[in-house]
């Protein structure tokens, strides 16, 4: 089988603000994801070896929410660059063998976007209907009962029009009217602009949320709410049916499909957040849609162990159609770090785990170092997540800036970045675990160019095998390479017994290698390859 660069390879999200700042103004830029490439992939073992990098939004924006408030869909902001500069990134990525993929934010624009501009400017401009627009019920109040994702009713007032406009995240991110077909023609245009430029794909943004019911019912009230929600989030508070996945959904997916398989061989990734059974649809009845639906249920596990993985994954596997491909996702820049949730211990499971699974991984930058939460003081949250809904639900914590050495600001940048940089900044850092050869990231180089160089794990079948409690095992087959992987979720010794021999060529605590027969030993929170 002939497998797509999108299947083979290993996907690396990079938070571009957070990522590498090359003019000291505190941010993260075009130029600094360029300094970086050969960090990447420079085509030897001392580099990462990823295969793709899939860049967070750049655009022109106001940065109410980080540029997913997107003022102009084909620039780039001031701040990160210009299109030259991305021209340059696309060329330098391609020459060592990186893909790039970058995001799409469909549902919703910024309130500075000149098309909203001109919607909110009178109720009889030709753009008014690109967005939703509706009249107060008789006391005054919101349309309907819809709570935004970040707090609040999903409705804001506009005095100059009388009438409320509909956004499911900040008041500053209206919600496109994708049954507008001016609005539909102007935003496969973008997708256009970018394919012309030479990305290799998209990860569309909230894409679930893209349609809506035409008659914009009421949601019903959630009979199960999480005990600890915020007064203010309503959305929490509610069953979400009718402000997402209406049936008009999966036409504008197939048509995303459509356009970009005009291209030669790109890709078009979903964030989607719903069960597995409505999951397993954004693929499309006979593939014909997304290309991989982000799988964020390793996420949502609500205990990080053996059984409650083994569970997920092998569900997942049960549940793909013939013509669906997995992804696995652990961390990205919207959940608290890896390694603080499960600890620095797990998180080199999580690593083994990750790149072994059949499918597709996606790695978040600061991963392969083992990067924690960082401590965000209340006067510098800047997420608005955080500032709406509370502290301890802000996404600050994951956006730190990445931690290249031990200098001021973890070489990120030569001034106070826009983010506190973490406090453990100079001995966890890139270029003090680059030169031990049993740190975080040695373990992940040795990983990601172990799985590039074996047809078993990035294409071969799956297999669960049945071991000790608290332990996960899993054979990986293809043709006759078979690997066994076995992963310790427990602070205890365990004693596995295998029905063949083989030899253990890579281990999590990167010390051993040798051969077996019969019964070996995992010890704690220990991973192994093991070659049958």
């Amino acid at each position: 089988m002939a497998y797509h660069w999108w299947q083979r390879g290993v996907i690396y999200q990079i938070y571009p603000r957070s990522f590498k700042d090359s003019n000291g103004d505190g941010i993260g830029d075009l130029e600094g994801i360029i300094q970086k490439l050969d960090y990447l992939n420079n085509g030897t073992h001392d580099s990462l070896g990823i295969e793709a990098i899939w860049i967070s939004p750049f655009y022109p924006s106001p940065m109410a929410d980080f540029g997913y408030d997107v003022a102009n869909y084909v620039d780039i902001d001031p701040m990160f660059g210009d299109l030259a500069d991305f021209d340059r990134l696309i060329t330098e990525a391609h020459q060592r063998g990186i893909k790039v993929i970058i995001d799409y934010v469909p549902n919703h624009t910024s309130e500075e976007h000149p098309w909203f501009l001109e919607s909110r400017s009178s109720r009889d401009n030709p753009r008014r209907d690109w967005y939703i627009w509706r009249d107060a019920k008789p006391d005054g109040s919101p349309p309907n009962n819809w709570g935004s994702w970040f707090g609040g009713p999903s409705w804001t007032w506009d005095e100059h029009t009388g009438q409320y406009y509909l956004h499911s995240f900040t008041k500053e991110q209206p919600d496109l009217n994708w049954a507008n077909p001016a609005v539909y023609q102007a935003m496969m245009d973008v997708l256009r602009f970018w394919l012309d430029r030479g990305v290799d794909g998209f990860r569309m943004d909230v894409v679930f949320l893209i349609d809506k019911h035409p008659q914009l019912l009421d949601n019903p009230p959630n009979p199960n709410p999480a005990p600890d929600l915020s007064p203010n989030d309503l959305a929490g508070r509610q069953l979400n049916i009718h402000n997402r996945e209406q049936p008009g959904l999966f036409k504008y997916l197939r048509d995303f499909r459509k356009l970009t398989d005009e291209y030669t061989d790109r890709v078009i990734i979903g964030e989607i957040w719903v069960e597995l059974d409505a999951w397993v649809k954004y693929f499309g009845e006979n593939g014909d849609a997304l290309h991989l639906p982000f799988n964020f249920r390793l996420l949502q596990l609500p205990e990080w162990n053996a059984e409650l993985v083994r569970q997920s994954v092998d569900e997942l596997e049960q549940a793909l159609p013939s013509f669906g491909w997995g992804n696995y996702v652990l961390g990205s820049h919207d959940i608290g770090r890896l390694a603080t949730r499960i600890g620095q211990d797990q998180a080199r499971i999580a690593a083994m785990l990750l790149l072994t699974l059949r499918g597709t991984p996606t790695l978040y930058n600061g991963d392969e170092i083992g990067m924690e939460n960082g401590v965000i003081p209340p006067d510098k949250i800047r997420d608005p997540q955080g500032i709406i809904l509370g502290a301890h639900r802000t996404r600050d914590v994951c956006r730190t800036p990445v931690q290249w050495d031990s200098s001021a600001y973890a070489g990120f940048s030569t001034v106070e970045p826009w983010l506190p940089v973490s406090e453990d900044y100079r001995s966890r850092n890139i270029q003090v675990q680059g030169l031990d050869p049993k740190s975080m990231l040695s373990l992940y180089r040795k990983l990601l160019w172990y799985r590039h160089g074996s047809a078993a794990l990035y294409g071969g079948s799956y297999l669960p095998v049945d071991g000790p409690a608290g332990t996960y095992l899993y054979l990986r087959e293809h043709d006759s390479e078979r690997k066994l992987i076995a992963l310790n979720f427990t602070n205890e010794t365990k004693a596995v017994t295998l029905t063949d021999h083989g030899r253990i060529v890579l281990s999590t605590y990167l010390d051993r290698e040798e051969a077996i027969n019969g019964e070996f030993h995992l010890r704690a929170n220990e991973g192994v390859i093991i070659e049958l």
